[in-house]
């Protein structure tokens, strides 16, 4: 009976110190949160300072107003405010969690014994996060010498014929565009200096000849033929579509913004001129034929090789203000392979560094 009494009296204490250690955990973590909650005030502070910082140095450069400054520092504060309050709230939720259930997290197991746990902004299944890595989120860099930016263009497509002008071109200078899109990295050459920068990627290119005089390219062993159509057509268009690796050196200038975490060059508004090449291969080539046969309308889709060029590479420019700039390319591989006479692609447009 005494070593019965005994052993009750021991299970007791060792529950009633795993109690107590369970409370001081409780009060431990949420000492921590108090203490998070005192340390994101300082920093949102501290990054609003080293905000308006900046928005003053662009003031006293001239690069904005009195007024938009005003406007950009009562924004950037009431940024910084909605932070504090917002992450504030998420870490008092954390609190009263601990207070009322002594963890700041809902586990529970289901029928086959998967654990699943929820914390108040997370879930996890079976002691992994579905929504964040388990990795350590990243610091914020002080100097990020190599960004990626989407790269669209559009225009005018035609092609220099050897012998010829482009007055006596048999494609329709108007109706013959290009696309491109593709996916660019832009790397800072120098440690202390954006003056140069290297521009490199992939890209789809798209590249449309729309033929005028009621003419169509009919393959003809290893040449390809511009010949009459039977019927009157409405349209008859070439596109060569192809995925190519560009790189550009640029040159222009850029604003420096410099705070104590950050180093940043921005080319908001300013001069642009990149030079470079390309290189890569055509991955299809087809030519649509619009017409009316017997009064209804036809409309004809042809893939073939079109004897058009397996390898492509030329020349690029271009030059302009900001994201927006003239863009010009030229290919130096000829449209078609062994033609009597050599063509060339080239392409005039806009192209969009987003």
């Amino acid at each position: 009976m005494k070593k019965t009494t005994h052993y009750i009296l021991l299970i007791i204490s060792v529950f009633c110190v795993q109690i107590s250690f369970a409370q001081e955990e409780i009060k431990s973590k949420i000492d921590l949160l108090l203490k998070e909650k005192e340390q994101i005030r300082i920093y949102e502070k501290d990054a609003l300072k080293a905000e308006i910082e900046a928005i003053t140095k662009r003031l006293n450069k001239n690069e904005i107003t009195a007024e938009e400054a005003q406007n950009l520092k009562t924004e950037a504060a009431k940024n910084r405010a909605l932070n504090i309050e917002n992450r504030v709230a998420i870490l008092d939720n954390k609190i009263a969690l601990l207070q009322r259930n002594g963890t700041d997290k809902v586990v529970a197991l289901d029928s086959l014994g998967a654990k699943f746990e929820m914390d108040v902004f997370d879930i996890k299944f079976n002691d992994k996060s579905i929504f964040y890595s388990e990795t350590k989120k990243q610091e914020v860099k002080y100097d990020v010498r190599t960004v990626s930016e989407l790269v669209m263009a559009v225009g005018l497509n035609n092609a220099i014929i050897d012998g010829q002008s482009l007055d006596d071109s048999p494609y329709k200078i108007g109706g013959s565009r290009f696309f491109e899109i593709g996916i660019n990295w832009k790397t800072r050459l120098f440690k202390n200096s954006n003056a140069v920068r290297l521009h490199y990627g992939f890209s789809f290119q798209f590249n449309g000849l729309k033929l005028d005089d009621n003419l169509y390219f009919v393959e003809n062993g290893k040449q390809t033929e511009l010949q009459e159509f039977d019927f009157n057509l409405d349209k008859a268009k070439l596109r060569m579509d192809n995925l190519v690796f560009p790189v550009h050196f640029e040159f222009g200038p850029s604003t420096k913004e410099e705070t104590e975490e950050t180093l940043r060059y921005y080319l908001d508004k300013k001069l642009r001129i990149g030079v470079g090449a390309y290189g890569g291969f055509n991955i299809g080539t087809r030519q649509k034929l619009k017409y009316k046969e017997d009064g209804e309308k036809v409309k004809d889709k042809f893939k073939r090789d079109y004897n058009t060029s397996d390898l492509i590479y030329g020349l690029s420019a271009y030059a302009g203000f900001g994201e927006t700039v003239l863009y010009v390319k030229y290919d130096l591989n000829p449209i078609f392979k062994d033609a009597l006479v050599e063509q060339h692609n080239i392409s005039v447009g806009l192209r969009f560094d987003l």
